[in-house]
């Protein structure tokens, strides 16, 4: 049975390792969020969530964002593979999406860059 919490060790905390990501340049780009892979040899699956005020002004908005964007990711972890860390990067869109739509796209997002089989 697969934990469906996300423990420290199961996110990207460190600004360092989104600096990697954003300057490996491999990323995929949705309508509610943009996908980035960081590899590296410490690179094992975890999750770093960007949400920036274009997202919203508002805190609420920008925690809620981020929120959905974990909650979809605990969800479907176990399908995903791969030496890659990942960054998200929420859009706009995405507080006026339905969760499926998001899910939807994260699922796509991640076929898209080989890490559902």
């Amino acid at each position: 049975m697969h934990s469906k919490t996300l423990s420290k060790k199961q996110r990207l905390i460190k600004a360092s390792l989104f600096g990697e990501a954003f300057a490996q340049k491999k990323n995929f780009v949705g309508r509610y969020m943009v996908l980035w892979l960081r590899a590296g040899a410490d690179a094992a699956l975890r999750l770093g969530v960007v949400t920036s005020k274009k997202v919203s002004n508002r805190a609420v908005d920008r925690n809620l964002a981020r929120r959905r964007l974990r909650e979809i990711f605990r969800q479907h972890r176990a399908e995903l593979s791969g030496p890659f860390d990942l960054v998200i990067i929420a859009r706009r869109n995405l507080l006026s999406a339905s969760y499926a739509e998001v899910e939807h796209e994260f699922q796509r997002l991640a076929e898209k860059a080989g890490l559902i089989k």
